[in-house]
């Protein structure tokens, strides 16, 4: 059956582009008007993605595809320009539009005293126009040039307040540590160019290359790590991973998008959309597995030791995306469908919580969770829905995140990947405990600032309630009991089954974690300092990030500093020299020149002897060498 919807899907980015253009000619007239444009914008691209997505789960509806616009000639074949319509890509419409939505609608109350808030709302329409042409591409050149779309509006929104140097620090870091993620894969599309019969870079063409052997071995190998280097510069995966964390300097509901339904989720995306190209390489899957279960584990325990609640939050992501890159590496559907299921509440959690942080931010003007306590008293609907979101993504039944992360686990474990379970158990655990470290600090106990605590307006909490339900309830399209999301997904009919030992391992460890945090930062029977006070390099360790940052700046930053200064002294002495040396000598020879023909007869009459001298000192000095 022929969608009857899905031929109008390219209408989805262009709302949000209309308000760009709009918000960018007329903005400063619009005053208050403007934020209104962006929301119902993306509004009409949410309800376009609902009816296509309620559709395609509706009934047995095939892929739609639109790619009559011609680019480019390549010998036999061309490459076109258009759209693709996949249950894969629908799903995506959806989690877009409807987190970019709640985000538009929380950023009224949030933004409405900055000056530069039309401004601020054209940006995240042109944010929000990226990403869907980036969902919706039809062929990976294409998606790429949207890719790098995302990364320049990521660019914008995270340096949005330019007078202060830290946000501009992070922008110009974010820009540049994804570009080298972005150099990987422009090397990988270009050997896939290559390979590909007829150059054909449509996904379909992909699928049936890949699928068939027509592109297999090494080169398929070689293919696939670069895409996924690629997507670990957008997906904040190791080594790649510190820019995210800085990013916090932008505005709070920038911050939510990106980790929630943007930025971060273009990388998962784009190994899920290329995945026939990892499966057709065991070695590459491998790279995938191993890389995305070491950042999962790895920013946990960095989480445990941040004071900023933005960074607390920003590590858990980094973990999250290591889990979804884990589940796509361990290559079954099944897998396959829990890391994106994963993807899929992970972006109403994450959302919940980045703008619950940013409402507790709005009230205590302070981001540092030891200057907090005691907020929960006075923001009630705030601390509720936090408490959600906390609880999904620490794992715990029945919320979102606990089907989601089980289903990741469980496959680990059905498919013998003993390790990676092990791995992720383990972070599990991590993150249950830093999450409930925030929570007791930030929300209750007594208050440490001196703030005039209040809840937030309708506008920033309606949007908190919205994805404090989708946080509860976004689990259950997936489960052992309700398995039809994997063969919607993939086309498979395999099922999940319930693995009660996993079921019960991951609810332990979320609950262990919980208990901790709970005995440590609000029964304080166990010393908040033990492990500063004795084990203080294990602390500052986790709080220095590993020295990571620190490790990059000697030996990149400074040796690239080092080599552009020599640049800098060759060009100064070396180059510049020259020219002025040839300009000095040019001066020189004609300020001489000025001088002898002055007029006077003598000085004619000394210039001839002189040049009489040396012409016969150079006759004689040649017939002395001949003679030789």
């Amino acid at each position: 059956m022929v969608s009857a919807y899905s031929q109008y899907a390219w209408l989805i980015p262009v709302f949000p582009l209309l308000s760009f253009l709009i918000l960018t000619a007329v903005g400063r007239q619009l005053r208050d008007a403007g934020s209104y444009i962006s929301i119902v914008a993306v509004f009409a691209s949410f309800v376009l993605s609902v009816l296509i997505f309620w559709e395609r789960i509706g009934g047995q509806v095939e892929d739609f595809t639109w790619n009559k616009l011609d680019w480019i000639k390549l010998g036999n074949g061309s490459l076109s320009m258009g759209f693709e319509v996949t249950n894969l890509n629908a799903l995506m419409l959806v989690i877009v539009t409807l987190v970019s939505l709640l985000v538009n609608i929380y950023s009224r109350g949030y933004m409405h005293d900055d000056e530069r808030i039309n401004v601020f709302f054209a940006y995240i329409a042109l944010f929000t126009f990226s990403m869907l042409g980036l969902v919706i591409s039809e062929n990976l050149v294409q998606l790429f040039i949207f890719w790098e779309l995302v990364g320049v509006c990521s660019f914008l929104l995270v340096g949005f307040w330019y007078f202060k140097p830290e946000a501009r620090a992070a922008a110009k870091k974010a820009f540049i540590v994804t570009r080298v993620g972005d150099v990987g894969l422009f090397i990988g599309i270009l050997l896939l160019f290559w390979v590909m019969p007829n150059h054909a870079m449509d996904f379909s063409s992909i699928h049936n290359a890949f699928t068939t052997g027509k592109v297999s071995g090494d080169m398929a190998t070689w293919i696939a790590i670069l895409i996924f280097i690629g997507a670990m510069g957008k997906s904040g995966q190791f080594p790649l991973h510190t820019w995210l964390p800085d990013a916090m300097e932008g505005p709070t509901p920038i911050s939510a998008l990106i980790h929630a339904a943007t930025m971060v989720a273009a990388g998962v995306y784009l190994v899920a959309r290329t995945f026939d190209i990892f499966t057709a390489s065991p070695v590459a899957l491998t790279v995938v597995a191993v890389i995305g279960a070491f950042t999962a584990i790895f920013a946990a325990t960095i989480g445990t030791a941040q004071n900023d609640i933005k960074r607390i939050l920003a590590y858990s992501t980094v973990s999250q995306l290591g889990y979804m890159m884990m589940a796509l590496g361990i290559g079954t559907s099944i897998a396959y469908t829990a890391g994106i299921f994963h993807l899929f509440t992970h972006a109403f959690f994450k959302a919940l919580l980045f703008l619950g942080a940013g409402s507790v931010i709005h009230a205590v003007h302070t981001q540092d969770i030891h200057e907090m306590g005691g907020v929960g008293s006075k923001m009630k609907v705030t601390a509720w829905t936090f408490a959600i979101g906390a609880l999904a993504l620490s794992g715990i039944v029945p919320l979102s995140g606990f089907w989601s992360k089980d289903a990741i686990l469980a496959e680990a474990w059905n498919t013998g990947h003993t390790g990676l379970f092990w791995v992720g158990l383990i972070a599990a655990f991590f993150t249950a405990f830093y999450m409930s470290r925030l929570f007791f600090l930030v929300f209750m106990g007594k208050p440490r600032h001196q703030a005039h605590v209040h809840e937030s307006p309708a506008s920033m909490t309606f949007p908190l309630i919205v994805l404090a339900v989708l946080a509860v309830l976004a689990g259950f399209v997936f489960t052992p009991f309700s398995p039809w999301l994997g063969s919607w997904l993939t086309g498979h009919a395999e099922e999940e089954h319930a693995q009660w030992f996993v079921m019960i391992m991951s609810t332990l460890a979320g609950l262990l974690g919980i208990g901790l945090g709970y005995l440590v930062f609000l029964k304080r029977t166990i010393p908040a300092d033990v492990i500063a006070t004795r084990a203080p390099w294990l602390y500052k360790l986790l709080n220095r990030k590993y020295y990571i940052d620190e490790l990059y700046q000697a030996v990149i930053v400074n040796s690239l500093q080092g080599l552009g200064r020599l640049l800098q002294w060759f060009d100064i002495y070396v180059v510049d020299g020259l020219v002025r040396l040839s300009s000095y000598t040019v001066i020189g020879i004609g300020r001489l020149g000025s001088r002898l023909q002055n007029g006077q007869v003598q000085t004619y009459g000394l210039a001839t002897l002189l040049g009489l001298l040396i012409l016969m000192l150079a006759i004689a000095g040649r017939r002395f060498i001949n003679a030789g």
